[in-house]
């Protein structure tokens, strides 16, 4: 008999790279997505609702419903990346969407499914950790109830990209990735040491622009803005795959290679807050108290990107 695909619920913050994340997600027969929760980080909550709304109805997974997640941080101001994604969060290509948000929240429907399908979902977590922090506190068993959490976010052995150290994702609400690392459950983080290796660009960026594919159109109109972006920054036009390679790992993780690794998140350093700290010292000298989480440290960046662009475009 043939496996069945792989129950996933979606936590994001829908700017450019989510939106190619939930390409991806739809596409793929190994998966099921179940749900999808909004967060803020690249762009406010809401947006990033309505952002996701328009993906997934644009290619014709209208079943898949949306709820209104975290609005903010735990215990800091709203910050968000518009000059990364557009003012709209899609690179301008953003419509209304047709359908609204579910009427209960992210955190209610994270609960309800994880207690309706126990040991079944893996939470796949691509933007602040906000949601499933409250989650864990609404709901303390909630770390017997799903199968596996799948985090982007952290940079563990590589720069961070919000400052010296501090990856995104992590630095939008370093309380909650606290929170989240330290529950009872199995964690694997795929951060920047990895995504930052995984580029689009060239043949493969050139294989969704020739697409007439719905999802590959919308994926090429978001697209410019992002590319105009990594392009100031670094000379090449081509940008990092950072949600689609997390979404990738669920069902492919020999895509990468994973090192268990003694993990915490920096709350206080004037330099250093939202940092992912690894204590690499022998067993006996760490503090026990630091939770393990299994850390994607390479990436078959080649083979990520092609079964990326194959699976949004069509083999």
């Amino acid at each position: 008999m043939p496996t069945p695909p792989l129950p996933v619920v979606l936590d994001c913050d829908t700017g450019i790279d989510d939106a190619l994340a939930l390409l991806y997600l739809v596409a793929r027969p190994d998966l099921d997505l179940v749900a999808v929760g909004s967060v803020h980080g690249n762009v406010p909550s809401e947006v990033g609702a309505a952002n996701t709304l328009q993906v997934l109805d644009a290619v014709g997974a209208t079943h898949v419903p949306v709820a209104l997640g975290a609005r903010r941080p735990l215990a800091q101001p709203l910050m968000t990346a518009e000059f990364v994604h557009g003012p709209d969060g899609l690179g301008g290509a953003a419509v209304a969407p047709d359908r609204p948000v579910s009427g209960e929240s992210a955190v209610e429907q994270l609960c309800r499914l994880a207690r309706s399908r126990p040991g079944e979902l893996t939470v796949l977590a691509v933007g602040p950790l906000t949601n499933l922090a409250l989650a864990l506190l609404a709901e303390p068993e909630l770390p017997t109830l799903v199968r596996e959490v799948v985090v982007m976010g952290g940079a563990f052995g590589a720069p961070g990209n919000v400052g010296p150290q501090a990856e995104a994702n992590i630095w939008h609400d370093p309380e909650a990735a606290r929170l989240v690392f330290a529950a009872p459950w199995r964690v694997r983080a795929v951060g920047l040491d990895v995504t930052n290796r995984t580029l689009l660009g060239g043949e493969q960026l050139q294989r969704i622009a020739d697409s007439d594919r719905p999802g590959p159109r919308l994926a090429w109109a978001a697209l410019q803005f992002y590319l105009d972006f990594y392009e100031a920054r670094v000379g090449v036009r081509a940008c990092s795959l950072h949600d689609p390679l997390a979404a990738m790992v669920v069902t492919r993780p020999d895509l990468v290679t994973w090192e268990q690794l003694a993990v915490d998140v920096e709350l206080r350093g004037e330099l250093t807050r939202g940092a992912t700290i690894v204590d690499r010292r022998a067993t006996a000298d760490r503090d026990p108290a630091w939770p393990l989480v299994e850390v994607a440290t390479t990436v078959d960046n080649q083979a990520a990107v092609k079964l990326f662009v194959d699976t949004v475009v069509g083999a």
